[in-house]
């Protein structure tokens, strides 16, 4: 006898349909996200890695002659670079955007954790669990003094610790403390927050300008005077201040005693006059490494130094084409400098570009190319090359410092032979061709100047150090809550007695919490142990 299955199939449970987000849906959607801690911790990573390039690749607003070198010498990846940015990384939109977003990213986060925070600052401990024993971190005893007494000295011990303490019933005690950690968090953000602010201050409306002052030459603050000169967007020309600062030595120490430290600098001062305006007297002022100089409003920082050979130039005639103090870089401990002359006096095509090395102490025998044995300058030489041509082939900008002999031809002698000038102060070199004389006429060092205005350091300095001190309020302080039950039973002569139960949670792991409900034990113990 066979039967039929005549059980009726279950029909599949239908998918849930959740409801169409819409447009304020996606809204509120992509503002949690935002506002999450995940994307501020990935905004100040990418914000971070954005920057690199500004390092990498030279900047408009800085040497805009170097920009245009990189664009000659790249014709093909440079235009794409430009469109990019990545020659005005810190003003272009793609790194405005990402400041931006963290900003609003900071401000999305802190709001609602100030508001959840200032509620619990107001509230009272949460009651204590029924059985705190079952809790991770707990103790136990039993004592013959009246519940009441054992609740009274539970407040007493833990208010001592500095806990915060309610009753909720009549048979236990709330006490949390480390309300600090989470007022440390958010001082962290807020003054993170303060140093996104004071950054955006300083870039919008500060500026920077750098300038090469030889010894006995003055310096009359303007835009156009400045060697190179960085202003923010919104910075009004006209609110430059105009003072003149003239360097009337730089005095440079060395060590010269033999050593590991030999060469090594011991100071850098530079002995200056300032004038606040041109109408006023001078003022005697010096400016020293981490020493600056505070003048309307700017900081002049003396940041480089070196030196400045006097050279003259002049033509076959005898006439001078060229007479400067002429800084030339150092590149290494021994200041073994580089230099550019530029004879644009002459027409285009035989212009002169002089280029070479200022040595302070020359080693004799250039046995190893040109160098310097210490960086004082106890037997300067120049040793120079010299180029022929158009300095500034197809009128692109460039650095004063380097010399472009894409136009150019090297001058040679009679016998072919590239020239090669040695000269020490004093001395004339004689060019070839009836081309006229170098003259190294003598030695001047030169200071380094680096004036800055920022209005937002103040915000930046007082907000990092604010947000020193909130990360360690934030890695240091624990929030623990500890609770207290007691219960009445017979004790071990018959007499009534008082179970106390006592546990503790923490936010995090915390090691230092058995410790602490053991200190409570141990003080509940003490008192309350006679009867």
């Amino acid at each position: 006898m066979t039967s039929t299955d005549t059980t009726t199939p279950r029909r599949a449970a239908p998918s849930p349909q959740l409801p169409p987000l819409g447009f304020v849906g996606m809204l509120r959607w992509a503002w949690r996200q935002l506002t999450s801690m995940r994307t501020a911790l990935f905004l100040l990573l990418l914000i971070s890695v954005a920057a690199v390039p500004g390092s990498v690749f030279p900047q408009r607003n800085i040497d805009p002659g170097r920009v245009a070198d990189y664009l000659a010498r790249h014709r093909s990846s440079g235009p794409w670079l430009d469109r990019l940015g990545f020659f005005d990384v810190f003003s272009s939109p793609w790194f405005s955007a990402i400041y931006l977003l963290l900003f609003v990213s900071l401000i999305g986060c802190i709001v609602p954790r100030a508001k959840v925070h200032l509620r619990s600052l107001r509230s009272r401990p949460p009651r204590a669990p029924a059985r705190p024993e079952r809790l991770e971190h707990h103790a136990a005893l039993t004592t013959p003094a009246a519940p009441e007494a054992v609740l009274a000295a539970a407040r007493q011990v833990l208010a001592a610790r500095r806990f915060r303490v309610h009753s909720h019933d009549d048979a236990s005690v709330s006490a949390e403390s480390g309300y600090l950690r989470e007022t440390g968090n958010l001082v962290f953000h807020v003054a993170l927050t303060g140093i996104i602010v004071g950054m955006a201050v300083g870039h919008l409306f500060g500026w920077r300008g750098d300038v090469i002052v030889p010894e006995g030459q003055k310096f009359a603050s303007s835009i156009s005077t400045y060697n190179t000169f960085s202003p923010g967007p919104w910075v009004n020309p006209a609110r430059i201040p105009s003072f003149v600062l003239t360097v009337d030595r730089l005095q440079a120490d060395f060590i010269d005693t033999p050593g590991p430290t030999f060469g090594q600098p011991r100071d850098f001062i530079a002995h200056t006059q300032v004038r606040p305006d041109p109408g006023a007297p001078a003022v005697p002022a010096q400016i020293s490494v981490n020493h600056p100089l505070s003048v309307e409003g700017a900081d002049v920082f003396l940041l480089g130094n070196g030196y400045a050979p006097v050279i003259t130039v002049r033509d076959g005639a005898g006439n001078v084409l060229y007479h400067e103090a002429t800084p030339f870089l150092p590149q290494d401990a021994t200041y073994r400098s580089v230099g550019v002359v530029k004879v644009s006096a002459l027409p285009v095509p035989k212009q002169l570009g002089i280029s070479g090395f200022f040595l302070p102490t020359a080693e004799p025998t250039f046995a190893n190319g040109p160098a310097s044995l210490f960086p004082d300058a106890l037997d300067p030489e120049l040793a120079l090359s010299v180029w022929e041509g158009s300095l500034f082939p197809g009128g692109l900008p460039q650095s004063v410092y380097t010399l472009n002999t894409e136009a150019m031809k090297q001058v040679t002698k009679d016998d072919g032979s590239p020239v090669l000038v040695r000269i020490k102060p004093g001395q004339t070199y004689q060019l070839p061709g009836d081309r006229g004389s170098i003259t190294f006429d003598s030695v001047k060092r030169f200071a380094g100047l680096s004036v800055r205005h920022d209005p937002g350091e103040l915000v930046a300095l007082v907000s990092a150090i604010l947000t020193t001190a909130g990360l360690i309020l934030a890695l240091t302080i624990k929030r623990r809550r500890v609770f207290v039950r007691v219960r009445q039973a017979d004790g071990p002569d018959g007499r009534a007695a008082t179970v106390v139960s006592i546990g503790g949670l923490s936010k995090d792991s915390d090691a230092g919490l058995d410790a602490v409900i053991q200190a409570v034990h141990d003080q509940l113990a003490e008192r309350t142990s006679a009867p």
